[in-house]
């Protein structure tokens, strides 16, 4: 079982609803803390409504109290306080559960989902407690401090940050290839580039995948390559005719269904 703790598209692209199917295609079962609700589609992001800290934990209990967790995956938070509310929740889980968290900080069309003065508590509450961080290039550069690093002294200044393990995903870089640095070793994870596939959604896809691997036992290398291959292959098969912005990747293949019909319903 894989709990997602994030925010919810309403154009079921990324987030909890990217989360579930990720979770779904590695053949887990997913459950979910929603920490907010978000009105969006392929083009913006026209509103967002924070779920109340006490909700938060509340979700979270009572998935740990009867279903059980074998992985976490955290993905949008938004803000200090629902980072407080996440860092208590976290507390609620079995002790070595694996935690994999996604830094959401801006959504696919531009639109900030982590408030300026939240980037803190993220990093003191959640980010420190993780077994491994995801993060793509622009949101490890904002997590380091630095804008010039290279990907490896990126990945290494992120881990100075208290997470066992991180993950700089390649998809902001010319040759998409992911770095893990677990405190030890340097490795990098070699993916194809599709240029003209659909991106929204690939870093729940990824990070999901990777959590629901951890949960299944897999080591953190092999979680790792896995997670890199299903995102690759979810951006390449991509729904590009949804919506009029950047669209959905798809996890399912549900495009190659009855010729795409499936994608259009």
């Amino acid at each position: 079982m894989c709990l997602s703790i994030a925010g919810s598209d309403s154009g079921g692209g990324a987030g909890i609803q990217a989360d579930l199917k990720a979770f779904a295609r590695a053949g887990v079962h997913g459950t979910t803390a929603i920490t907010a609700i978000t009105a969006q589609n392929t083009v913006a992001v026209t509103g967002i409504e924070a779920v109340s800290p006490s909700m938060i934990v509340a979700q979270v209990r009572a998935v740990v109290e009867d279903i059980g967790v074998d992985a976490v995956k955290i993905g949008m938070l938004g803000s200090a306080t629902t980072a407080a509310a996440v860092g208590e929740a976290l507390d609620l889980l079995p002790d070595g559960t694996p935690i994999v968290v996604d830094p959401v900080m801006v959504a696919e069309s531009g639109a900030r989902l982590l408030d300026a003065d939240a980037q803190a508590a993220l990093v003191d509450l959640v980010v420190a407690r993780a077994t491994v961080v995801t993060p793509n290039v622009p949101e490890a550069r904002v997590l380091a401090g630095d804008g010039e690093l290279d990907v490896e002294c990126l990945a290494r200044a992120v881990r100075a940050l208290g997470p066992g393990a991180v993950v700089v995903t390649g998809g902001h870089r010319e040759e998409a290839v992911d770095v893990l640095f677990d405190g030890e070793r340097v490795v990098e994870i070699p993916g194809e580039r599709y240029a003209d596939g659909a991106a929204h959604g690939s870093g729940c896809t990824h990070s999901s995948t990777l959590a629901a691997r951890l949960a299944l036992g897999d080591d953190l290398e092999s979680a790792a390559r896995e997670a890199k291959r299903v995102a690759s292959e979810a951006i390449r098969d991509g729904l590009r005719e949804i919506g009029r912005g950047a669209g959905p990747v798809d996890v399912l293949g549900i495009g190659t269904k009855a010729g795409g019909a499936a994608a259009r319903l």
